[in-house]
């Protein structure tokens, strides 16, 4: 076996390890959102609605604040965005 590949079985290997920990994290969030009864709150957003224009251009209008359900957990459950997403990202913009 030759040093190529070699180092192409690393490379494959520390993949899959990456992709079975992503999944184990996954499923570990997924559970533990159903054990504590799917838990949701709140989060205070600002929408704006982006127009199309000619030319190009775009025209944002804002829509206003709106109280945006969320989950608590650390990947989006339950057709929800996580929590800590919406707190770093409160300004959401709606394409027409």
């Amino acid at each position: 076996m030759n040093w190529l590949q070699h180092v192409g079985l690393w490379l494959l290997r520390v993949l899959l390890a990456l992709l079975a920990v992503a999944a184990l994290t996954y499923v570990v969030d997924w559970i533990a959102f159903r054990l504590e009864g799917s838990p949701q709150s709140t989060v205070t957003v600002n929408r704006t609605l982006v127009v199309p224009l000619k030319n190009n251009k775009q025209e944002y209008d804002y829509v206003g604040t709106f109280d945006e359900p969320c989950s608590v957990s650390l990947f989006p459950q339950g057709g929800m965005s996580p929590c800590w997403q919406l707190r770093r990202n409160p300004n959401q913009d709606e394409k027409l």
